[in-house]
């Protein structure tokens, strides 16, 4: 083989690395998340839910919106994916429902089993 045709090879074979500058990144919170879309994107907005238990008694503002075409989507969803398996297989399952999250912190509040 040729010098040339091995290091296209060694090219093809080595991990590429995408180099990424956050200099302009903005960082913000958010405990709300709304998913939308067109046949051609998808819209995800974030914002601040002061009332996270509940209904909301008042408007959820919306800080931040992203629009990304579903390829990236499904690339963002493999990526959450894969991250929220590891943190659950590290630190235990993550609960979303409120409720549950509740009795499990706090086992005496568990309904008492019926008697046999």
């Amino acid at each position: 083989m040729s010098n040339e045709v091995e290091q296209a090879q060694a090219q093809q074979e080595a991990p590429r690395v995408v180099q990424i500058n956050d200099d302009k990144a903005v960082s913000c919170y958010a405990n709300f998340c709304r998913v939308s879309g067109a046949p051609e994107e998808m819209i995800i907005d974030f914002g601040l839910n002061p009332q996270p238990v509940g209904i909301p008694t008042s408007p959820i503002n919306i800080s931040q919106r992203v629009v990304m075409n579903y390829y990236t989507a499904k690339r963002m969803f493999q990526a959450l994916h894969l991250t929220l398996q590891r943190h659950e297989a590290t630190f235990g399952v993550i609960e979303t429902e409120v409720a549950r999250r509740a009795r499990i912190a706090n086992p005496a509040q568990e309904a008492p089993e019926a008697a046999e």
